[in-house]
């Protein structure tokens, strides 16, 4: 039996002769996907590699305090914040599995190019990290009492040292993509023909400086934001007192320091990478007197029409590029067509929204930390550190601080290099595998996933072990560094 017209048919939601339209999808590609992946991970496991590299530094001057003055309280802090860097390394060592992964997965073509050039380093890294670290770290978590003290506190010196070691592997690495130096090309992939040129490239020794003073002013934000949000609760204030000085005054010299390297590492790259820096700078003309743009909206667009807003200081960019407040400062335009004349036709320029962003994410959460310091280090002398109500709701706020900068200063030094893979040599998208963008849609999605499962138990424990302040003084735990047989003989372990 048939229906009657019109009665169990819906209506049309067009009239007659209309027609409908068509919605269209991205197209999201196994490229996009991969650098998503990619991409994500990295800025995930490098925010906790600055953790873990500062607080182990931290701890390490905390125990060496404990051993100069044989004050309990400084072992007090030490095994407090050393659960706090154990749980870092934990996290850092599972996030960065994943970055190894991924280059059999989807960047096969970068591992075939780049394999016999990164070979050394990701050794030395490799050495580093998952040898002498592990190792090292094994020997100071079980050695309390069963290690003389200061070779105890020289094994947490040697995974500090390990750390920085396996960071500048790394950094060897990606500077030689930004930079490449010491290779040949044959058969169609690079080859190693001067290592020292490659682990002291100009690029390596600024960047290295750099992520290195960064993470160690990571350290001390995490120090002074706990200890101020423990005495702003009246928790054992006279005990985390102790770190508030030391922590604002290295802080300040520390950050002074990171943001000099930074400045001279974009200098370099004004020569080596100009595309790069003319995006984070929107700077589309090549200028003489170039004034540093503050804040813009508008104009940051493929093709721009001009800024809405843009607070600029005058002649401030060229004087920073090159000491000379009239100096020609290179756009993008000129860039770009430099690049084609060297490439060949084709689009060499990042996106200029996302790198101009990203680069005043960077400096000024930079210039947030040096504020937060300056600000520390002058309550402290004046004594008001632990009493100024406004400073102590800040302060813990300001640990999100260097995870923001240091995702701003990661996309630009990455995303600021596209199209290339290897700078100049191999095009990001020659570097992919042979992989499907429903494979790499499914591999990304449990990455993520993995690494959410991972944060949140991370923040779970931190809350546990860290949240309610410091643990009462065990009875074995007043003995100094002049009584090492005599010393605490429990393993530092997270308490369940």
């Amino acid at each position: 039996m048939s229906a009657a017209p019109g009665r169990d048919r819906p209506p049309d939601l067009a009239p007659p002769g209309a027609r409908t339209p068509e919605i269209t999808m991205p197209d999201v590609t196994s490229l996009d996907l991969a650098r998503w992946q990619f991409g994500l991970t990295t800025l995930m496991h490098f925010a906790v590699v600055g953790v873990s590299i500062g607080l182990v530094c931290a701890v390490l001057g905390m125990q060496l305090q404990w051993l100069r003055t044989g004050d309990e309280r400084w072992l007090r802090l030490t095994k407090f914040y050393g659960r706090a860097m154990l749980i870092a390394f934990a996290v850092g060592v599972v996030t960065g599995i994943v970055q190894t992964f991924q280059f059999g997965m989807n960047w096969a073509g970068f591992s075939r190019y780049v394999g016999d050039v990164f070979g050394a380093p990701l050794a030395l890294e490799g050495l580093a990290a998952f040898f002498v670290e592990s190792l090292f770290l094994g020997f100071w978590i079980f050695g309390w009492g069963r290690l003389n003290p200061k070779v105890h506190a020289a094994c947490l010196g040697v995974v500090a040292a390990a750390a920085m070691l396996s960071a500048y592997a790394i950094l060897v690495a990606n500077s030689w993509m930004q930079a490449p130096t010491g290779y040949r090309i044959v058969d169609g992939r690079a080859e190693l023909t001067d290592l020292w040129s490659v682990l002291v490239n100009v690029d390596t020794i600024l960047t290295t400086s750099h992520v290195l003073l960064s993470a160690l002013v990571t350290g001390a934000v995490v120090v002074l934001g706990i200890a101020v949000w423990h005495i702003a609760r009246g928790r054992d204030a006279d005990v985390f007192a102790l770190v508030t000085r030391p922590a604002a005054i290295l802080g300040l010299l520390l950050a002074l320091g990171s943001a000099g390297a930074g400045h001279f590492q974009a200098v370099v790259a004004m020569e080596r990478q100009p595309l790069k820096m003319a995006a984070a700078e929107a700077l589309y003309s090549t200028e003489k007197g170039a004034g540093l743009s503050i804040f813009a909206i508008g104009g940051l667009s493929t093709d721009p029409g001009p800024p809405v807003i843009d607070i600029r200081i005058p002649y401030l960019l060229s004087f920073l590029e090159k000491f000379d407040p009239l100096a020609e400062v290179k756009g993008i335009d000129q860039a770009q067509a430099e690049a084609e004349a060297r490439y060949g036709p084709g689009d060499y320029t990042p996106v200029v929204g996302l790198m101009y962003w990203s680069f005043r994410a960077m400096v000024g959460s930079g210039m947030l930390l040096i504020g937060l310091f300056a600000w520390a280090t002058l309550l402290s002398r004046r004594r008001k550190l632990t009493t100024t109500p406004l400073f102590l709701r800040l302060a813990p706020l300001a640990i999100a601080i260097p995870v923001v900068a240091q995702a701003g200063g990661w996309i630009l030094r990455e995303g600021g290099r596209q199209p290339w893979a290897v700078q100049g040599l191999l095009r990001t998208e020659d570097a992919l595998s042979t992989v499907s963008a429903t494979t790499v849609g499914i591999s990304l999605v449990a990455f993520l996933t993995i690494y959410g499962v991972v944060f949140a138990c991370a923040a779970t424990v931190l809350r546990r072990e860290l949240g309610h302040g410091l643990p009462p003084a065990a009875a074995d735990d007043h003995d100094g560094p002049d009584t090492p047989r005599t010393a605490p003989t429990q393993a530092l372990a997270l308490s369940y």
